[in-house]
């Protein structure tokens, strides 16, 4: 079992930095007027730690694939619901750049989802999320609703 670390630290105000306790940290804030918006809220950092996990796990997925990417490119908007409190709901959207056929491109992103931890945590934590694929021409949309057994969006 490998453990990692984590250290949060206030610096001012509702500035608080955040590290691995190794050599990387990130500034989290708060907008004004409660905080001074010098870096993204942790709940923003969540869902850019999300996309940022899934763009890892598809690269070294398309590697295992044995095949290059042109260019990836993983973007989300997430729905934070004042009742839960937290985010309940994303939209990813996908744009993959590559020579290799569509149904290679799906089934990388088919493992992505399999193998992606943040992306994991987020469907235990029964957020829906609908995943929008785009290749060079046409979009292909798929959720994980039916994994959680939620309503699609």
């Amino acid at each position: 079992m490998a453990k990692i670390h984590a250290r949060a630290k206030l610096v001012e105000n509702q500035r608080i930095d955040v590290d691995d306790q190794r050599t990387h940290a990130v500034c989290l804030d708060l907008e004004p007027p409660d905080g001074t918006d010098m870096g993204p809220s942790a709940l923003e950092l969540c869902l850019m730690s999300f996309v940022g996990c899934y763009a890892t796990i598809f690269v070294l997925t398309t590697k295992k694939m044995r095949f290059s990417l042109k260019n990836l490119e993983v973007t989300a908007e997430a729905i934070k619901s004042p009742e839960v409190g937290t985010i309940t709901e994303a939209k990813v959207d996908i744009l993959v750049e590559s020579d290799m056929p569509k149904h290679r491109i799906q089934r990388a992103h088919e493992l992505t989802l399999e193998g992606c931890p943040i992306g994991i945590l987020f469907e235990r934590a029964q957020v829906k999320i609908k995943y929008n694929l785009r290749t060079d021409s046409s979009p292909t949309t798929c959720d994980n609703a039916d994994k959680i057994g939620k309503i699609k969006m």
